[in-house]
């Protein structure tokens, strides 16, 4: 086994996991905070640090279907939400490759 390297994020307002407080994404890494996701409300990220990615998977959303991989965090291995992989409607493509935390699975530091 080895020592788990875990990134902590510059600035004064980062999001966190609920469950064990490792940094999970900064304020401006927000894309969108208009989403829904299992547990709720959710915001669109363009990266994130601290998140191991579970198998590519087809899931029928609110917006068609995508196929996501669901994002865990990598010290606590605790689902925080999904990362889009693939938008099969041209109007959806700019989810790609981005990310949704869950906010129900998130805690605000710095606010």
């Amino acid at each position: 086994m080895g020592l788990l390297f875990v990134e902590s994020l510059p600035g004064p307002k980062v999001f966190k996991c609920i469950f064990c407080k490792v940094d999970s994404a900064s304020l401006d890494a927000i894309v969108s905070k208009d989403f829904n996701g299992r547990y709720g409300r959710a915001y669109l990220f363009k990266n994130v640090v601290n998140v191991c990615l579970g198998p590519n998977e087809d899931r029928h959303l609110l917006t068609g279907l995508h196929t996501v991989n669901d994002i865990y965090c990598s010290s606590c291995h605790q689902l925080l939400g999904w990362r889009y992989e693939k938008a099969y409607d041209e109007t959806q493509k700019y989810k790609e490759g981005k990310y949704i935390l869950e906010r129900a699975r998130m805690v605000k530091e710095g606010w």
